[in-house]
């Protein structure tokens, strides 16, 4: 058990494409959680297995949190270590950034969902 989170491009005819897939990364999902609570005004504990539409401001935003190591520190039963200062993961943040504006670029719609 723990922290699986999803990313994927959806068409309006239907065709869904996986962006991104994460294994406890807790501070990108801490970064989630807050851009959840912002626009729907639930609770973090609502989020599990919900999807959270990423907009075009919501992808740049993320990016300056990622480029800018402002990830924040997160907590939670089945989130494992901290990954706030993990560089490693900082590529395929950004690969995955750049998949997402593409695609809403595209007329597409990207969501991120989670599962723990």
């Amino acid at each position: 058990m723990g922290l699986d989170q999803y990313a994927e491009s959806r068409t309006d005819k239907g065709v869904v494409t996986d962006l991104s897939y994460w294994r406890k990364h807790n501070s990108l999902q801490g970064w989630m959680e807050n851009l959840w609570t912002l626009k729907t005004g639930k609770t973090k504990d609502e989020f599990n297995c919900c999807d959270l539409r990423l907009e075009e401001e919501d992808l740049k935003s993320l990016r300056s949190a990622v480029e800018g190591g402002t990830l924040p520190v997160t907590e939670g039963f089945f989130y494992g270590a901290d990954t706030s200062q993990d560089l490693s993961r900082m590529k395929d943040d950004l690969n995955f950034i750049d998949d997402a504006l593409e695609a809403v670029e595209g007329g597409e719609e990207v969501f991120y969902s989670c599962s723990w």
